[in-house]
């Protein structure tokens, strides 16, 4: 399938899996679970983006294309994790609360705090005043 057909039903396989709070799941307040452990027990945002992250690069995309992203959510005043991909100059946004896999050009309530992928860590400054 092309990339970004592959994008959109790794998007839409994840967020079938039900969420659970990590408290419920696993009885502490946060835990990043594995695919595994997420495909069995459920989880919450950053186990979703995990499991997009892993399928995607199983599914053979370089490890510089895919990042998780730690954000704070404005509307709803509370941290949140989605996956950043980047493919063809764009960036694409793989989140739990949505079926769509929207660009984060879309999204105007997410500021990205940090970022992670298996070779770098990213930290988000807010622009100056």
């Amino acid at each position: 399938l092309p990339k970004l057909e592959q994008i959109r039903r790794v998007n839409t396989f994840a967020n079938n899996v039900r969420y659970v709070l990590d408290i419920d799941n696993y009885g502490v307040p946060d835990y990043w679970a594995d695919a595994k452990e997420f495909l069995y027990n459920g989880g919450d945002c950053e186990d979703y983006a995990i499991t997009k992250l892993f399928s995607l690069r199983w599914l053979g995309f370089p490890p510089d294309s895919v990042r998780l992203v730690v954000l704070q959510d404005t509307n709803l005043r509370v941290p949140h994790a989605v996956l950043a991909v980047y493919l063809h100059g764009k960036t694409y946004i793989l989140d739990n609360q949505t079926q769509q896999v929207v660009r984060d050009t879309q999204i105007v309530h997410y500021v990205p705090v940090y970022a992670i992928n298996e070779n770098h860590w990213w930290l988000y400054t807010p622009p100056p005043s």
